[in-house]
């Protein structure tokens, strides 16, 4: 299988920027992969960007992204307030952040939502992404959802069972809000895990999987 290694520019560390709708977006759809590059990149820098972190929600996305990315490694977390299910409707507002995102950052990696999300806030997100970071390796994690929208990913991220546990802990710890949802399990998460491990051929198993629509070797 072939193998892509990410290697940070010799004047500064590899720059990561995770962009996520709701609280729990990032954590859910690459968390474990982020999980693998910050201990393989210990220099690494993690710009973490939440747009709806209402109420609760806010202090569940700041106590997610310090469990997932240790303290020397985190830029952020920026968290918004647009209101979940309504961002297509204040589009101008949300570009408005990216376009402030491309003065700060230059990212060597960013991890977006799917263009194909059954969700309008996750395509939005999507859509402004690649309009904002045109010349940037963009991968687009998946979320699972009653919508049933899973599709077949090109790229994979060998995960092995220690972090995958740790990311199912970690979900389970941080998002109590959300622990009442029949979908928000643990063997939800690890059966996705599971099937993209299996699609990889993962020594362990499990993996997480993106959609890679551009790439320059």
């Amino acid at each position: 299988m072939i193998q892509l290694n990410l290697e940070a520019e010799k004047s500064r560390p590899l720059q990561i920027l995770c962009l996520g709708c709701h609280s729990d977006d990032i954590e859910i759809g690459c968390g474990g992969s982020i999980l693998r590059l910050a201990k393989k990149y210990p220099d690494c820098e993690f710009h973490w960007v939440v747009f709806s972190a209402l109420g609760t929600r806010e202090s569940e996305a700041k106590h997610a992204a310090e469990l997932f990315v240790p303290t020397a490694q985190l830029k952020g977390p920026l968290l918004k307030s647009f209101p979940d299910g309504f961002m297509p409707y204040v589009g101008a507002e949300v570009k408005s952040v990216f376009e402030e995102l491309k003065q700060k950052i230059s990212p060597g990696l960013v991890f977006t939502h799917n263009r194909k999300d059954a969700h309008q806030d996750h395509r939005l997100i999507a859509e402004l992404t690649w309009n904002t970071f045109r010349d940037h390796l963009i991968l687009e994690y998946e979320i699972p959802k009653y919508d049933g929208d899973m599709g077949q990913p090109s790229v994979f991220v060998p995960l092995e069972m220690e972090t995958c546990h740790k990311k199912v802990s970690f979900l389970m710890e941080a998002f109590q809000s959300q622990r009442q949802k029949r979908w928000f399990q643990p063997e939800t998460f690890l059966s996705l895990m599971r099937l993209r491990g299996m699609e990889c051929n993962s020594s362990s198993g499990y993996a997480e999987a993106f959609y890679c629509r551009k790439l320059v070797m």
